[in-house]
């Protein structure tokens, strides 16, 4: 009977140790560069229009980048794949 119940606080205290660690860890970091290099190499200057677009596919906004890169001069395609860019970590 001991047993069963040193098993299930182990296994307790690991599971929020755990926890704890993947609550503690930052958050990751979205892909702006990599946004605005896209869409530079779709032939638009790396202006604050395209940074800010950037920044809302980061925020997850991605219809709102795709529509601030499009204005921006950024065709469709390339906006769009830009903004999923935005909404990922670094590699």
């Amino acid at each position: 009977m001991r047993r069963p119940i040193r098993t299930a606080g182990v296994l307790t205290g690991l599971i929020l140790t755990l926890g704890g660690i993947v609550a503690a860890a930052p958050t990751a970091t979205a892909d702006i560069p990599a946004c605005t290099q896209m869409a530079a190499q779709a032939g638009t200057a790396t202006t604050d229009a395209v940074t800010a677009a950037c920044r809302r596919g980061v925020s997850g906004d991605l219809q709102g980048c795709v529509n601030g890169l499009t204005e921006a001069g950024v065709a469709g395609g390339a906006a769009g794949g830009a903004c999923r860019l935005a909404a990922h970590e670094p590699h």
